[in-house]
């Protein structure tokens, strides 16, 4: 196995499941560097794009840190028309503008299956950036996102959906984790991931492993795309969900009365997902309203974080 780099200047460690390396190039100009992509998982391709680029750069935000450039990453046979290729790239430089960021190149090579992503360049102020070590005993877990983007592209391949059925969850998926960044760093946030294939209940074990702390999470309070659960108990569950659970369920408790489908997805992989914020307590009420009025009208306070002996999350109704 490769050894771990370390370096003065290196201020991250891949032990700790960060979301994208950061890198001190001088006292005061510190980068933040993140890369991602995947086949499509819709049929559009202006589409694809957009949510590749937008779940590229959600690393970025995930650490506080704001998107300065981005390489397009670009695998495709080359009998495929250059109008898809052309879209994809679109839609991800579209993303990448809104960010405020620019594409400065990339890279393609032939490949059997269409892949698509970016490498994502950041910077952040080291005193201001979030990670996921440092949770607090008391801090509200506050979800910008709702759930189920894994079981619904599953669903939409195997066309038990169209794309007009799911369109919330496509829309949600195209959508910048921008603004809630912006909203969240006006409090006082001590840790911070963002939702993606690992699922929810999977990141949430690397934040509480990295800090030494235990989770309740409110079932009744995690918030779903609708046809999520429809879609579940149709047998529409990706195999990443397997590979989740295997990882994350050795530290799940559940407390009360829990229906199975339910809990199943909150291991679903997602797709450019939502930040997950540890709040101050007392930051939380004023954090919630202003996400769900400037940024994300779905988030949601889905639980809090506990001294735990034995690292654990807690499940209850």
């Amino acid at each position: 196995m490769i050894s771990e780099e370390t370096s003065p200047r290196l201020l991250t460690s891949v032990r700790n499941g960060e979301d994208a390396g950061v890198f001190m190039l001088e006292e005061g100009i510190t980068i933040v560097q993140s890369v991602d992509f995947f086949p499509p998982i819709v049929n559009d391709p202006l589409t694809f794009g957009k949510i590749s680029a937008a779940n590229a750069l959600s690393d970025i935000y995930a650490m506080n840190a704001q998107p300065q450039t981005a390489l397009n990453i670009i695998a495709f046979p080359c009998n495929i028309e250059k109008e898809i290729i052309g879209s994809i790239l679109q839609g991800g430089q579209e993303k990448v503008r809104e960010a405020g960021a620019i594409v400065v190149g990339g890279h393609s090579i032939d490949d059997e299956e269409l892949k698509y992503g970016m490498c994502v360049l950041g910077t952040v102020n080291p005193e201001l950036m979030w990670r996921i070590d440092k949770a607090r005993i008391g801090d509200i877990l506050i979800l910008t996102k709702p759930i189920g983007t894994g079981i619904l592209s599953t669903a939409l391949k195997a066309e038990f959906v169209d794309e007009s059925e799911i369109k919330d969850a496509i829309s949600s998926m195209c959508e910048l984790n921008k603004r809630s960044r912006e909203v969240l760093a006006r409090y006082r946030v001590h840790a911070c991931t963002d939702v993606t294939g690992f699922g929810l209940i999977g990141h949430l074990k690397e934040m509480c492993t990295a800090s030494g702390i235990g989770a309740v999470i409110s079932l009744s309070k995690i918030p779903f795309f609708e046809k999520t659960l429809e879609m579940a108990e149709m047998g529409m569950i990706p195999a990443g969900q397997k590979r989740n659970k295997d990882f994350a369920s050795n530290i799940v408790a559940t407390k009360g009365n829990i229906e199975p489908l339910i809990l199943e997805c909150l291991f679903d992989p997602q797709t450019s997902g939502g930040l997950l914020a540890c709040v101050h307590p007392d930051d939380a009420p004023g954090a919630l309203k202003e996400l769900r009025n400037e940024a994300s009208p779905n988030a949601e306070e889905i639980g809090y974080l506990i001294s735990e002996k034995d690292v654990k999350i807690v499940v209850e109704p």
